[in-house]
């Protein structure tokens, strides 16, 4: 459980590198039957920066941590990336695209933490 804290902090610390926003960390380790114990949902502004906060969560997590997502899904098009930490997912949208599929209500019952944003 430790090792999965850490990991959560890592992946915020690196969205806020590349001035990711609206981070939301769902807590999913009580409910039954989900992929994960945590979701992670950040967003950025442009393709470009979907792309430089996936490849800085992926540089903060294997400098720090030594960990390697087991899958990265979505790259050709940075609109929508999912990085899977299997403990851990971390979702990196484009604002339409995050509004759209309303990830953060998914998991009503899921304890959610609001990040601040970093200005």
């Amino acid at each position: 459980m430790e090792q999965t804290r850490k990991l959560v902090n890592v992946i915020i610390e690196g969205i806020q590198e590349k001035k990711g926003s609206q981070i939301v960390v769902a807590d999913l380790s009580e409910i039954e039957g989900t992929i994960c114990k945590n979701f992670i949902i950040c967003q950025g502004n442009s393709p470009a920066q979907v792309e430089a906060i996936t490849e800085s969560i992926a540089e903060m997590a294997r400098k720090k941590l030594g960990e390697k997502p087991a899958h990265v899904v979505g790259l050709e098009n940075a609109q929508w990336v999912a990085m899977d930490y299997t403990d851990v997912m971390a979702h990196v949208f484009l604002p339409d695209v995050r509004e759209y599929y309303d990830l953060e209500h998914l998991w009503e019952d899921a304890p959610v933490e609001y990040v601040p944003d970093l200005d």
